[in-house]
C-alpha cells in the first residue's frame, strides 16, 4: 500500500519559516519525481516546486529564493524548507509522487498539510 504522509504544517507569521516532510512508503522512492503542491480555497491546485530522481529543481517563481525542495533517499523523504513566509502562502500543502519514465504514468498524492500564515 503507497502512503505519501506529510506534516510540519501549522500557523507562522509573515515573515517566519517552515519545514515540511513527506515521508513515502509503498514505492521505489528513489525513481519518483516527487513535487510540492499546494491549494488556497477558491484557487487551482499549483505546483510549488519539484526534484527529479536525479535531484534536478524546479520552482514556482512565487516562491524562487524563498522555498528549497530536497529529498532524502535513505529516508524516503522529500522535505520543503519555506522561508520569509507570506500570507499568500496560506494554502493546504500537497506532496505528489510521480513516475513518468513507464506508460502509464503513475501518480500518488499525500493527504495535504496546512500552512497559515498569518499575524
Amino acid at each position: 500500500q503507497v502512503q505519501l504522509v506529510e506534516s510540519g504544517g501549522g500557523l507562522v507569521q509573515p515573515g517566519g519559516s517552515l519545514r515540511l516532510s513527506c515521508a513515502a512508503s509503498g514505492i521505489s522512492f528513489s525513481i519518483y519525481t516527487m513535487g510540492w503542491y499546494r491549494q488556497a480555497p477558491g484557487k487551482q491546485r499549483e505546483l510549488v516546486a519539484s526534484i527529479t530522481s536525479g535531484y534536478s529543481t524546479n520552482y514556482a517563481d512565487s516562491v524562487k529564493g524563498r522555498f528549497t525542495i530536497s529529498r532524502d533517499n535513505d529516508k524516503n523523504t522529500v522535505y520543503l524548507q519555506m522561508n520569509s513566509l507570506k500570507p499568500e502562502d496560506t494554502a493546504v500543502y500537497y506532496c505528489k509522487a510521480a513516475r513518468t519514465t513507464n506508460w502509464p504514468p503513475i501518480y500518488y498524492w499525500g493527504q495535504g498539510t496546512q500552512v497559515t500564515v498569518s499575524s
